[in-house]
């Protein structure tokens, strides 16, 4: 009996009942049908282009239609030389857009993120072009550009230039007027990602510059620059991306004239399979601009380091 007392197990912990998997699985649930419409909505158009890009495809010619390969690639790098006019010029308006709207964005945010009487204010005239369209941002310029009513006619009663001058008919002035007409809509975003990512900048930071003796200019290059490189590396991607696919500015602006000297890949990619229906080229050449943006993307992101610890 001793011996059958000291062995005696305690009774077992009741079992615990098991989780059900549908409370965990409940978000995914929900958000399904919206995954799969923008799946649908996305993935279908993109490989819609693919298998595009490796045909003949003209509604206007369709006894031409049907498999054609590599040809259309093999016509974009060998016999298409205003592919390689518009690429050229697509890099040129990228960099001088993306940079200039960087620099006037930080300049910007570091003088809206004073405290000064009227801030609030300030900080919505200085957002507000963010909040236009790119087409009626387009009517607003094609405005003022006009030859008749527009800047260079108050100029010319001025005494500064001569009437009837049209900066976006000319060679010389175009890309400079339309550079300056993105900028006026492409400054805000900037200025809002930085000043965004400003507003957590500790200010125990700055006063221990301060104490130290640090100028302005100290502060600004080893505490302000250094927690705003991903904000800056992440808005100039993204920034890139929408310039070199910006149609709707210099379409509505310039059309790619004059003589073709605004042209840009995207905008020659709309006229090749708007205008001359030829489908089947404009997806190569969309394809080929997709690999352009990956590559580049891909590459900006190993160089600059994004999200990696500032040294």
């Amino acid at each position: 009996m001793a011996q059958a007392a000291a062995v005696a197990k305690p009774p077992a912990p009741p079992r615990r009942r098991r989780a059900s998997a549908t409370p965990r699985r409940l978000p995914y649930l929900l958000i399904a049908p919206a995954a799969l419409l923008m799946l649908g909505f996305i993935a279908y158009p993109v490989l819609s282009v693919f298998y595009y890009s490796l045909q003949d495809y003209n509604p206007t010619k369709p006894w031409r239609n049907g498999f054609a390969g590599l040809d259309n690639f093999t016509r974009i790098f060998t016999e298409d030389l205003i592919f390689w006019d518009t690429l050229v010029f697509s890099a040129k308006w990228v960099f001088v857009e993306v940079g200039l709207q960087l620099l006037f964005g930080l300049a910007l945010a570091l003088i809206v993120n004073q405290t000064f009487v009227g801030r609030g204010i300030g900080r919505a005239l200085v957002f507000s072009p963010w909040a236009v369209s790119g087409v009626l941002t387009s009517a607003i310029w094609v405005l003022l550009y006009n030859s008749q009513t527009g800047i260079t006619r108050y100029l010319a009663d001025l005494g500064i230039g001569d009437y009837g001058t049209s900066w976006l008919s000319d060679t010389s002035t175009v890309f400079s007027a339309a550079v300056v007409a993105d900028l006026w809509r492409g400054v805000p975003f900037f200025a809002i990602l930085i000043l965004a990512d400003l507003q957590s900048v500790s200010k125990d930071l700055y006063e221990a510059a301060e104490v130290d003796g640090a100028s302005r200019f100290k502060q600004f290059w080893h505490i302000t620059l250094p927690h705003l490189k991903d904000a800056i590396i992440l808005s100039t991607l993204l920034r890139a991306v929408w310039e070199f696919n910006n149609v709707d500015l210099l379409y509505t602006l310039t059309g790619g004239g004059p003589a073709g000297v605004t042209t840009t890949l995207p905008l020659y990619i709309a006229n090749t399979s708007v205008d001359a229906h030829d489908f089947g080229y404009a997806s190569a050449l969309t394809t080929v601009a997709f690999v352009i943006l990956l590559f580049c993307s891909i590459v900006y992101l190993r160089l600059s380091k994004f999200g990696g610890e500032n040294k």
